[in-house]
């Protein structure tokens, strides 16, 4: 096709389409606002307005409540024993999949990947299947008068379970980011394996670790549908604090429910703020590096 041609077609001036497409993002941010609203800003606006609409009486009431307080001391019980047993896990196996080739490493990292598919009541229902009356172990469980499933050991197996993964997979990118280049200098110079991960790995992944400890602590102390399967929310034994808001609620005792909902909707805030605290102190340690 000759210049000439070319010319003489019509083609659309470069301002007739950034008018065609200036409508597109404001469209976009629309939607998103919109969805946003309806999905989680009203509930959440709705939770508070409710838990205040009647003054500060109902909610000292209920943080006063023996229930309520062993609701939330089993809740922080479960995330005290959880969070360094997951870390410990996370670190290892992050150390491992990012500095080793080993058989079965797909494997590993879709295990770990798991618990973000599978369905939290299905995952309390394979321990009550496991270690259940009837189950794999119950007979000899029951022999030894050992008890898992409707008590602590089952809520806290389900708790580990939900939230094993974030810790390793906060982790894993960060050493694979900053290669293993330092850590054979530290070695060329005589320092040993617990030298290199104490001096060299864990200033570099610090703020990934942080992050993944946050993400964990708030799934942990935030978990509903395992914990419901295996606790059988028994009031003042093994009630953690989501199970106390159902059974509150379903007790039409909705000013208790909803400050417990509050207590929980306060953890969430924190994990925000400090989950875009520890991104941009994770980015600014990469960029750097």
């Amino acid at each position: 096709m000759s210049k000439a041609v070319i010319q003489n077609q019509d083609f659309p001036a470069p301002a007739q389409i950034n008018r065609k497409k200036s409508w597109i993002p404001a469209a976009l941010i629309t939607i998103s606002f919109v969805y946003l609203a309806l999905v989680l800003l009203i509930p959440a606006i709705n939770v508070f307005y409710q838990a205040f609409s009647k003054g500060l009486a109902p909610l000292l009431n209920t943080l006063t409540r023996p229930d309520f307080l062993n609701a939330v001391k089993l809740t922080v019980l479960l995330a005290v024993i959880s969070l360094p047993l997951n870390t410990i896990f996370g670190l290892s196996a992050a150390w491992a999949i990012a500095r080793h080739r080993f058989p079965g490493r797909a494997l590993l990292l879709s295990i770990i990947d798991l618990p973000f598919s599978i369905s939290p009541v299905v995952a309390g229902l394979m321990i009550v299947l496991l270690y259940g009356r009837i189950g794999w172990f119950g007979s000899w469980l029951e022999t030894n008068n050992i008890k898992i499933v409707f008590a602590f050991p089952a809520m806290l197996l389900a708790t580990i379970f939900v939230s094993m993964p974030f810790i390793a997979r906060e982790v894993i990118p960060v050493l694979e980011e900053m290669g293993n280049e330092q850590e054979e200098a530290a070695r060329t110079l005589g320092a040993n394996d617990f030298q290199i991960f104490w001096h060299v790995v864990i200033p570099n992944i610090r703020w990934g670790l942080l992050y993944g400890l946050v993400l964990t602590n708030a799934r942990a102390m935030g978990e509903f549908g395992a914990v419901s399967v295996v606790s059988g929310n028994i009031i003042a034994q093994t009630q953690s604090l989501p199970l106390f808001v159902e059974e509150a609620y379903k007790q039409y005792e909705t000013e208790a429910a909803y400050s417990a909902a509050v207590l929980l909707a306060l953890l969430a805030v924190v994990t925000l703020i400090l989950k875009e605290i520890l991104e941009r102190r994770t980015h600014n340690s990469n960029s750097r590096s």
